[in-house]
């Protein structure tokens, strides 16, 4: 199983900035893509932020040129720095991964707890 643990929510005023962590641990062969995830009161989730093993990213037309994701595979870790937050950037932040636990076996994905970040104007 693949285990992830988020952390670096928080409350913070408009344009300020916030870094989530999402640290994955357990059993498994290879970690492929790490992404970000949101969802706010009412609304669906969404993708905040995509980066694949290869290093491509890909972000959501409302989070580009604020956020940036970025991973560090020996710590197994993906990070989501958030600058000039926003009050409609306020949503529980989901990590997810995808990983292969055996070789051979298709990948899987897994979600983490979620993080709270509260942006208030």
């Amino acid at each position: 199983q693949v285990q992830l643990v988020e952390s670096g929510g928080g409350r913070v005023q408009a344009g300020g900035s916030l870094r989530l962590s999402c640290a994955a641990s357990g059993t498994f062969y290879r970690i492929n893509r790490m992404d970000w995830y949101r969802q706010a009161p009412g609304k669906q989730r969404e993708l905040v932020a995509a980066l694949t093993s290869g290093g491509i990213t890909n972000y959501a037309d409302s989070v580009k040129g604020r956020f940036t994701i970025s991973r560090d595979n020996a710590r197994n870790t993906v990070y989501l720095q958030m600058n000039s937050l926003k009050p409609e950037d306020t949503a529980v932040y989901y990590c997810n991964v995808l990983a292969v636990r055996k070789f051979g076996v298709s990948e899987s994905g897994y979600w983490g707890q979620g993080t709270q970040v509260t942006v208030s104007s």
